[in-house]
C-alpha cells in the first residue's frame, strides 16, 4: 500500500491543503505547530474514521463547521480514494456519513456506512485500526513503549498483535461449549426412554401383534357387515316396492274419489243447466209470440193509414208519417189564415153595405151616389159577401177534415212509436235470451263431454286399482327392522373395533415416536461423545500450539531485529540481540553475557526500540497480509 495524495479542508491548522507523496521515503519538515502531525491525524481519520480519544475536537479547525479529508492510495496497482467529513453542530462534532465514500478508480464501491467502508479497506489493504496505530504509525512518545513494558504486559500485547491471544480465547471459549455438550450427554444418558428402550421395543411388538388380531377381527366383521347390508338393502327395496304400490293405490283411490265427486258435480250442474235451457226456450217462445202480436198491431195501424190515402212506404216510416202530419198541420194553418182573411173581407163588406144603406155617399170620396148605382153596388157587395161566406163554409169543412186526419195521424204515430219501442225491446230481449241460451247450451255440451271423459278415466282407474295385502307389508316391515337391527349391531361392532385399532395405532405411533426419539438420542449421545473427544483434542491443541507458535515468532523476531540493526548500522551491528520467551530483548556481549536493554545508552535504546517495532510490524503484516511492511509512518 502506498499513499499517493492527501487533501485537507479545515483540519486543525490546514484551511485547504493538498499533499502529493512520491514513491520511497517522504519527510515532512516544519516548525512547531506547522501542521505536520495534523497530516498524520488526517491519514488516520481518512482510513478508519474513529477519533484518537473521545471526541473529534482535536481534528476540526476552530471556527469551522465542516472539515473534509480525501486520501488517495495505491494497492496492487489499483488506485483507491476515500472521502470523510466532520460536521460541527453546536458543541457536538460528528462524522458526516453522507460524505463517506470509497472509490476504486472512478467506481464507487462503498458509501455512507462506516462498517461497509472499513470492511472494504481491510479486504484491500489487510490493515485494521489496531495494526495501523500500533505498528505502522509510530509516534515519538510511543516508540519505546514496547521496551518499557513489563515482560507480562509485553507478552500479552504482542500475543494479541500476533493473534496468539486468540488461542487463549479459543481455549477458554471451548470450556463452556464442552460443558454444554457434557450436560447434554449426561441428560441424554439419564433419559427414561433411552434407559427403557428394550421395554419400549417389547411394548411396540405387543401392540403390533394386537393390531394384527384387531385387523383380522375387523375384516371378519366387515364381511358380515357387507352381507347384512345387502340383506338390509333387499328388505328395504321390497318394502319400498310394496309401500310404493300402496301409495299408488291410495293415490288412485284419491283420484277416483275426486273423479266421482267431479262427475256428481257435473251431473248436478247439467241438471240445473237443462232446467235453465228449457226456461229460456219457453221465454223465447213467449217473446216471439209477443213480437208477432206487436207487429200485427203495427200492421193494423198502417192499414188504417193506408185507407186514409197514405202509401205503403209512408206508413212503414214513422219519420215520413210525422212529415206528412206536419204538412197537414201546415195546410190547416194555411186554411185558417184564408178563413181569417175571408171573415175580415165579409166584415168589411157588411160595414160598407151598412154604410151605403144608411148614407147614400161613397165611403171613399164621400160624394152622393145615385140610387141605381147604389142599388147595383149593394147587390155586388151582397153577392161578394155570399161568395166569401160560401168560401168560409168550404174552408170550415176542409179544416174539420184536416183536423180529423191530423188526430188520426197523431194517434197512429204515437201508437206506432210505442209499438216500435216495444218491438225493439222485445227483439233485444230475444237476442239476449238467444245469446244466453247458446252460452248455456255450449256449457251444457262441454259438461257432457267432460262427464263422458271423466267416466272413461274412472273406468281406467278402477281397472288399474289392485287390492293391497296389508299382512305382506307388515311382514316386509318386520324383515326390514330385523335386517336394520342386525346391520346396526354389526356396524357398531365395526366402529368399536376401528376405534380400538385407532387407539392401538395411536399407541404404536406414540411408541414408535418414543423409540425413534430414543434411537435419535442414543445416536446423539454417540455423536456428542465423539464431539467431546474432538473438542478436548482441539482444546488441548490450542493449549499446546501457542507456545510453539510463540517460539517461532520469537525466533523470526530475533532474526529480523538483528537484521534491521545491522542494516541501520551500515553493516554488522555492535549489538547482538536475543529475545526471551516473553518477547523481552536482551543484549549479548562479546564474552557471551546477556544484559537487559536498561543498561543501554539512550541512543542505543532508541535504535533498538525502532528496530524492535519495525521487526514486529514486518511479522504482523506477513502473518495477516502475506507480505512485509510496505508503509511506515514515523512521527
Amino acid at each position: 500500500m502506498r499513499i499517493k495524495s492527501l487533501l485537507l479542508e479545515n483540519i486543525r491548522s490546514h484551511v485547504k491543503t493538498l499533499i502529493n507523496f512520491r514513491e520511497g521515503f517522504t519527510c515532512l519538515v516544519g516548525g512547531l505547530g506547522q501542521g505536520k502531525s495534523s497530516i498524520l491525524y488526517a491519514i488516520d481519520f481518512a482510513l478508519f474514521g474513529d477519533p484518537l480519544g473521545r471526541s473529534y475536537s482535536y481534528l476540526i479547525r476552530e471556527g469551522a463547521d465542516i472539515g473534509k479529508v480525501a486520501l488517495k492510495f495505491v494497492k496492487d496497482g489499483r488506485e483507491y480514494t476515500i472521502w470523510r467529513a466532520l460536521r460541527r453542530r453546536g458543541e457536538s462534532i460528528t462524522q458526516d456519513m453522507e460524505q463517506l465514500k470509497l472509490f476504486r478508480g472512478e467506481r464507487l464501491i462503498a458509501e455512507m456506512k462506516s462498517d461497509a467502508v472499513a470492511e472494504q479497506l481491510k479486504a484491500v489493504t489487510g490493515i485494521d485500526r489496531e495494526v495501523f496505530r500500533e505498528v505502522i504509525w509510530v509516534r515519538q512518545e510511543r516508540l519505546k513503549e514496547l521496551l518499557d513494558m513489563t515482560p507480562r504486559e509485553r507478552q500479552k500485547k504482542l500475543d494479541q498483535l500476533f493473534g496468539l491471544s486468540d488461542y487463549d480465547a479459543s481455549w477458554a471459549n471451548l470450556r463452556p461449549i464442552i460443558r454444554r455438550y457434557e450436560d447434554e450427554r449426561d441428560l441424554l444418558e439419564r433419559d427414561p426412554d433411552v434407559v427403557r428402550i428394550e421395554e419400549l421395543v417389547n411394548q411396540y411388538n405387543e401392540a403390533v401383534k394386537e393390531l394384527a388380531e384387531k385387523k383380522m377381527e375387523l375384516e371378519s366383521l366387515r364381511n358380515q357387515l357387507s352381507i347384512s347390508e345387502r340383506r338390509l338393502q333387499e328388505a328395504m327395496k321390497r318394502l319400498e316396492r310394496l309401500e310404493a304400490a300402496r301409495r299408488r293405490n291410495e293415490e288412485l283411490r284419491s283420484r277416483k274419489n275426486r273423479l266421482q265427486t267431479r262427475i256428481v258435480s257435473i251431473e248436478d250442474q247439467s241438471g240445473r243447466m237443462a232446467i235453465d235451457i228449457d226456461e229460456k226456450r219457453r221465454r223465447l217462445k213467449e217473446l216471439h209470440e209477443s213480437l208477432e202480436a206487436l207487429k200485427g198491431r203495427m200492421e193494423s195501424e198502417r192499414k188504417i193509414l193506408m185507407r186514409m190515402g197514405l202509401s205503403k212506404t209512408q206508413v212503414e216510416d214513422i219519420q215520413q208519417l210525422q212529415g206528412y202530419m206536419d204538412a197537414v198541420m201546415d195546410q190547416v194553418s194555411s186554411i185558417q189564415a184564408e178563413q181569417e182573411t175571408a171573415r175580415r173581407e165579409v166584415r168589411n163588406i157588411r160595414r160598407r153595405i151598412s154604410t151605403l144603406t144608411e148614407e147614400s155617399r161613397c165611403p171613399l170620396c164621400l160624394q152622393e151616389l145615385p140610387q141605381a148605382y147604389k142599388d147595383g153596388l149593394l147587390k155586388r157587395l151582397r153577392e161578394e159577401a155570399s161568395e166569401y161566406e160560401a168560401q168560409l163554409r168550404e174552408l170550415e169543412r176542409n179544416v174539420k177534415e184536416l183536423n180529423q186526419m191530423r188526430g188520426t195521424l197523431s194517434t197512429a204515430i204515437a201508437t206506432l212509436r210505442e209499438l216500435q219501442v216495444r218491438v225493439e225491446d222485445t227483439e233485444r230481449r230475444i237476442r239476449e235470451e238467444e245469446t244466453s241460451l247458446n252460452r248455456l247450451t255450449g256449457e251444457f255440451q262441454k259438461l257432457q263431454r267432460e262427464e263422458e271423459k271423466l267416466r272413461v278415466e274412472l273406468a281406467e282407474l278402477e281397472a288399474e286399482m289392485t287390492e293391497i295385502d296389508v299382512e305382506e307389508i307388515e311382514e316386509a316391515q318386520r324383515m326390514r327392522d330385523e335386517a336394520y337391527n342386525e346391520y346396526s349391531n354389526l356396524k357398531h361392532k365395526v366402529q368399536s373395533v376401528e376405534d380400538g385399532i385407532n387407539q392401538i395405532s395411536l399407541r404404536m405411533e406414540n411408541l414408535r415416536e418414543r423409540l425413534d426419539n430414543a434411537e435419535r438420542k442414543i445416536e446423539r449421545v454417540k455423536r456428542v461423545r465423539r464431539i467431546l473427544e474432538l473438542l478436548q483434542e482441539v482444546r488441548q491443541a490450542y493449549r499446546s500450539i501457542q507456545p510453539r507458535l510463540r517460539s517461532d515468532f520469537i525466533r523470526y523476531l530475533e532474526r529480523i531485529v538483528q537484521q534491521v540493526l545491522d542494516e541501520l548500522m551500515g553493516g554488522i551491528s555492535p549489538l547482538t540481540i536475543t529475545i526471551g520467551d516473553d518477547y523481552t530483548p536482551y543484549v549479548k556481549s562479546e564474552d557471551g553475557y546477556e544484559r537487559t536493554v536498561n543498561n543501554l545508552s539512550g541512543g542505543e535504546r532508541t535504535l533498538l526500540a525502532f528496530a524492535y517495532r519495525l521487526a514486529v510490524g514486518q511479522l504482523i503484516m506477513q502473518a495477516r497480509a502475506g507480505h512485509g511492511l510496505t508503509l511506515l509512518i514515523l512521527d
